[in-house]
């Protein structure tokens, strides 16, 4: 390994061991065997080092988003995204709380962040979705995360698994449909097609400012 290697190493071995709190430029300098002046060349500060600590961390995690792929049914691809964090959460709770534990969002979890909305936009594009996908992608979130927090602070042998599989079923149930709008009733579920659509492709013929106005009535319609 090389300095950079060796010091993201021994700083993710010192969080592992002993969270946040051990994860001091000194602790990591010697631990890493570098002296202090050659950590801030590299990282900057003590954040810029834990944001390559948290990416470090996430990269496993990333890779097995991107590995997942696509199936024909976004929301079952939902269900398998929303199952693989929970699970990373709790098999690395120390990385978990450095990405999720704190207001700072770290750039891994920015991609993190717009692999879930993209999956989420997939159930809007196939009329199956009953909020707007940013209110959606912030339900799943909050979900995923309360669910991870709470059983990492529950002692392992009192945690009760069955919450996991409960609360996904739960906020899927309220942000998606059963199925695809067959009639013209399900206007809201349009409506966020729609916008998807647009965001995606966004129509030449509109001006920016009409796209801005004509988003905020589909939004409105979708609520």
């Amino acid at each position: 390994m090389d300095t950079r290697e060796r010091l993201v190493k021994a700083a993710a071995d010192l969080l592992i061991e002993g969270g946040k709190e051990a994860v001091s430029t000194r602790a990591v300098a010697s631990a890493a065997g570098v002296q202090a002046p050659t950590l801030y060349r590299l990282f900057g500060d003590k954040e810029g080092l834990l944001d390559a600590v948290a990416t470090y961390g996430f990269a496993g995690y990333l890779a097995d988003k991107h590995a997942m792929g696509e199936t024909g049914d976004p929301v079952a691809d939902l269900r398998r995204g929303m199952e693989l964090h929970i699970g990373f959460g709790l098999a690395r709770p120390a990385f978990y709380l450095l990405m999720y534990g704190e207001p700072r969002k770290r750039e891994a979890r920015l991609e993190a962040d717009a692999m879930l909305r993209a999956i989420i936009s997939r159930i809007g594009s196939a009329g199956r979705l009953a909020v707007p996908v940013e209110q959606a992608a912030q339900f799943v979130h909050a979900a995923g995360m309360g669910v991870v927090l709470a059983l990492i602070a529950t002692p392992e042998e009192e945690r009760d698994l069955g919450l996991i599989a409960f609360t996904q079923e739960k906020v899927i149930g309220a942000i998606t449909t059963e199925a695809a709008p067959q009639g013209p009733t399900d206007i809201p579920s349009r409506a966020i097609a729609l916008r998807v659509a647009l965001q995606e492709d966004p129509p030449q013929a509109l001006s920016p400012a009409e796209r801005v106005l004509l988003a905020e009535w589909l939004d409105r319609v979708a609520k």
